[in-house]
């Protein structure tokens, strides 16, 4: 239930703002109080009066209306509300969001609100896809902001896909987990990321192609369900999200410092790409190509084995400890075999074969290995294959 929560409901323009006039309605139902702020688009689909008689409130439009401005209006709407509900929330919205812009009163609440924010996407099937939105949804969810769709089908425009806004229900549930506490509050989370680079010289060094996304992503839903999230990342091409705690490491070595100085924790995650070796006789120069002096030789040595080592810790060892194992081929059997020799509790395996795309890649496949078995995931971006693995963790922590 909502009971005497405040929902600021931004409505934006699109054709779904229909849909708004229902979730005031069910929103209301479950107890909350509903304050709209209509945006000039909005008013096309949506009219004040309509939202206003079916919230109670006074309907906001203008940023410059000079009776509220004189109380600082939008601060105090901005502040005084338990959460920032955008719903439709369109490219345009979304765009301004993501890039800080704040020319009308929509934009200006968003701006200055120290709530948590939740948006409902819809647009059309090209809009969603293009890339700039795209890069502009990962800047919000980067940002703390909580996404609720979109989903696929058919379209006012005649297309067909992903674009249509979340059906209120969905919406409404959205809004009562972000109002939660969520279920990993209280809890400390350690996530790796990212890969490992091991110097050859100053120049040069030895790394793989893990981007960073996972571990981005799954840091993201983890603090999105209230944890407290330690974020060891190596050199990764994704930036950590915001509202975590971010180490920034370099090497194998270091990593399994950061690991061991963020340690107790009630769950670990490690989804970074660690490499396996380093280069024993690195040097402190950059090493020189000389006509006819031959190919320099690297000597290697193993690197720590960070998820073993914290698999087996004993005494103050995480109640759940997750391995990655990237794979390119007989996945299933390596991934068993491995969550055998490291200790772990579970190993999240993938095929990360060139011809798959995931490393790198915004998708990703999953199985996922525990005592009972393997569970195999369908292919998923990687932003929900991690929404669904922070719900997993939250609920084994919960026994």
């Amino acid at each position: 239930m909502l009971a005497d929560k405040r929902i600021l409901l931004i409505i934006g323009g699109g054709i779904a703002a229909f849909k708004s006039l229902d979730l005031i309605r069910r929103l209301r139902d479950q107890g909350a109080s509903v304050v709209p702020v209509l945006t000039r688009a909005g008013e096309q689909f949506v009219t004040p009066l309509s939202a206003s008689a079916l919230s109670a409130q006074k309907v906001y439009r203008d940023l410059f209306d000079l009776t509220d401005e004189a109380e600082m209006g939008h601060i105090e709407l901005s502040r005084s509300a338990d959460l920032v509900v955008v719903a439709p929330a369109t490219a345009d919205l979304m765009a301004k969001m993501a890039n800080g812009l704040a020319n009308d009163l929509a934009s200006t609440l968003l701006m200055a609100t120290d709530k948590r924010v939740l948006i409902a996407p819809t647009m059309n099937v090209r809009m969603w896809d293009h890339a700039a939105t795209q890069r502009n949804l990962a800047t919000l969810r980067g940002d703390g902001i909580l996404v609720v769709g979109p989903e696929e089908g058919a379209m006012a425009c005649g297309e067909f896909g992903p674009g249509r806004m979340a059906e209120v229900p969905d919406i409404v549930a959205a809004v009562d987990a972000a109002l939660s506490d969520g279920p990993l509050k209280g809890k400390h989370v350690l996530v790796t990321s990212g890969p490992t680079h091991e110097p050859i010289d100053p120049v040069r060094y030895i790394a793989n192609r893990s981007s960073g996304a996972q571990g981005t992503a799954l840091a993201t839903a983890l603090r999105d369900l209230g944890a407290n999230v330690t974020f060891v990342t190596g050199p990764a091409q994704v930036a950590p999200p915001v509202g975590v705690r971010v180490v920034k490491v370099e090497t194998a070595r270091d990593m399994l410092q950061a690991v061991q100085t963020a340690l107790p924790a009630d769950a670990a995650v490690f989804a970074a790409a660690v490499a396996d070796w380093r280069v024993a006789n690195a040097t402190d120069r950059k090493m020189k190509k000389t006509e006819g002096a031959g190919t320099p030789a690297l000597e290697f040595a193993e690197n720590p084995d960070i998820l073993k080592s914290v698999s087996r810790m004993g005494e103050g060892r995480p109640a759940l400890v997750v391995g990655f194992a990237a794979e390119t081929h007989e996945v299933e059997a390596n991934a068993i075999a491995k969550r055998a020799r490291k200790g772990c509790d579970w190993i999240v395996a993938n095929d990360v074969s060139p011809a798959t795309g995931i490393m790198g890649g915004s998708e990703n496949k999953v199985a996922i290995v525990t005592a009972e078995g393997v569970e195999d995931w369908p292919r998923l971006s990687k932003d929900e294959t991690a929404r669904r693995l922070a719900a997993r963790i939250a609920k084994a922590l919960a026994k």
